[in-house]
């Protein structure tokens, strides 16, 4: 479980630290996929508490919603619509349910351990 946090700060150092500059222009892509990513990953980080995380469907998740998001802000620009929002609800949302599952867990964990 440590070994997936500690990969995520040391990406988060590393791209704080790159002098790697994003164009405006792909700001909307960038901006939806790094979210679709760390919902991934905090639902990789849920399945794992679970006891039902598959390496298989965390990595196929990754990329195919990454590449779905990022196509759907695509077509939004062309058509003139900013669909891009829509992944940013949807996504947003799942980050948050998935969070607070997350912290009922470790509550839950905290009292069963307290009452041994």
């Amino acid at each position: 479980m440590w070994l997936p946090l500690f990969g995520l700060l040391l990406g988060l150092v590393i791209g704080f630290l790159s002098p790697f500059n994003i164009p405006v222009d792909y700001a909307k892509y960038f901006s939806v996929a790094i979210l679709v990513a760390f919902d991934s990953v905090i639902g990789g980080v849920r399945a794992y508490q679970e006891e039902s995380f598959d390496s298989t469907v965390f990595l196929s998740g990754f990329f195919v919603n990454i590449l779905m998001a990022t196509l759907l802000a695509y077509i939004g620009d062309r058509i003139g619509v900013d669909l891009y929002l829509a992944a940013i609800v949807a996504f947003g949302t799942r980050i948050f349910q998935n969070i607070s599952i997350i912290r009922r867990h470790f509550i839950n964990k905290h009292h069963k351990d307290e009452k041994n």
